[in-house]
């Protein structure tokens, strides 16, 4: 399988991108507008999903050109994933782009990338991936969920948990068990015996559903029996793209922490004048450090840079980092914060809801260790 031309943005074009996206978030999507959305029918802004896409081009950035994309990779990419963490902005970006956009690529599928990539670029097309089980981790073979031919296509039958955006999405990719092995599938969202369940989660910025499959018809995507190699991928690169998004998260932790200490009297004292405060922040802000210095060098990693660790190795490294550390600060907000931090009004909250499931988005605590310790052949 070759692997497209990936072109590298300069460090300026990198501070550009970043500037543009923030721009774009700190006027359409502040936090009240993150609530405000968080309240419709879709459970984000459907306009700026769509100015993402169409003026910016975020969705578009780490697809080939062939595929209608801009062909970056994964360290440009990242950078818009952390800016879209730092506005904790609700909506499918990651399970499109991060997850399904990946899983077709890795999968070598000329066709099926023709066929989808072109629509998840331009933002017409919501995706997703469907792995996990009642085992509640990701996993790459023994799928439960079975694939069937039936024709010229194939059909479906078992149960997907925890997909996210499952319920709304226009296309689903679904790991499945054939006789060959694991295997990839495509679902349209309007396909037979396909019942949707959203479910009511932690974090109430990122979907999640329970999907169900009846003899669903169901495409073949890549070669049958190749879905492990393609989900071993979609982890490394899902979980980097993960990373930067934390980091992101935890620096507008670190910003609320900051500006809410300056201002906030006690005894006559700005808080942030308190030993105890400035100990927090300063343990804010070097985690924070780390967990950056982690995400870029996976993005490095896997768009192939000189002198960077192996992918797998930098990619599990970088989860278990930025995990840990968007965990820690989103807590220790809450804490600098006070009793306002407990309060539904307060942005706060959304940043540590989106920190656990984050961090439990690919097993937890003991999975991505574990994950850390074999990459590195232990």
């Amino acid at each position: 399988m070759s692997t497209p031309a990936i072109s590298h943005a300069g460090a300026h074009e990198l501070d550009d991108l970043r500037s543009s996206v923030r721009a774009l978030l700190a006027t359409a999507s502040d936090h009240e507008a993150v609530r405000a959305a968080l309240d419709t029918e879709a459970g984000y802004d459907t306009a700026l999903w769509n100015r993402l896409a169409q003026e910016l081009g975020v969705h578009a950035l780490a697809i080939p050109e062939q595929s209608g994309g801009v062909g970056f990779g994964l360290t440009e990419l990242g950078v818009a994933f952390g800016e879209l963490g730092r506005a904790v902005v609700p909506g499918p970006y990651f399970s499109s782009i991060a997850l399904a956009a990946n899983a077709l690529l890795a999968s070598g599928d000329v066709d099926a990338q023709d066929t989808h990539l072109p629509g998840i670029a331009s933002g017409e097309t919501v995706a997703t991936l469907a792995v996990i089980e009642d085992a509640g981790n990701w996993q790459t073979d023994g799928f439960s969920t079975s694939a069937s031919p039936n024709g010229s296509n194939w059909s479906l039958t078992g149960r997907k948990l925890l997909v996210t955006d499952g319920a709304d999405a226009d296309l689903l990719l679904v790991a499945a068990q054939t006789p060959a092995g694991p295997s990839l599938f495509a679902v349209t969202a309007d396909a037979a015996g396909l019942t949707r369940t959203a479910l009511i989660t932690l974090d109430i910025t990122r979907a999640v559903a329970t999907i169900e499959f009846d003899t669903t018809p169901a495409t073949l995507i890549g070669a049958e029996g190749s879905a492990s190699g393609i989900l071993d991928d979609v982890l490394v690169r899902a979980t980097t793209l993960l990373a930067g998004e934390q980091v992101g998260g935890a620096r507008a932790c670190l910003e609320l922490s900051v500006d809410y200490a300056r201002e906030r009297v006690q005894f006559g004292r700005a808080i942030g004048s308190f030993q105890a405060i400035k100990h927090k922040c300063a343990d804010m802000f070097a985690a924070i450090e780390v967990a950056d210095a982690a995400a870029r060098e996976a993005a490095r990693a896997l768009d192939g840079f000189e002198d960077s660790p192996e992918p797998a190795v930098a990619a599990a490294v970088a989860h278990a980092v930025c995990s840990d550390a968007f965990m820690f600060v989103a807590a220790e907000t809450i804490q600098v914060h006070g009793g306002i931090g407990f309060t539904w009004e307060h942005p706060a909250h959304l940043y540590f809801r989106r920190a656990k499931s984050s961090q439990l988005l690919f097993g937890g605590p003991a999975v991505y260790h574990e994950r850390v310790l074999t990459a590195h052949g232990i």
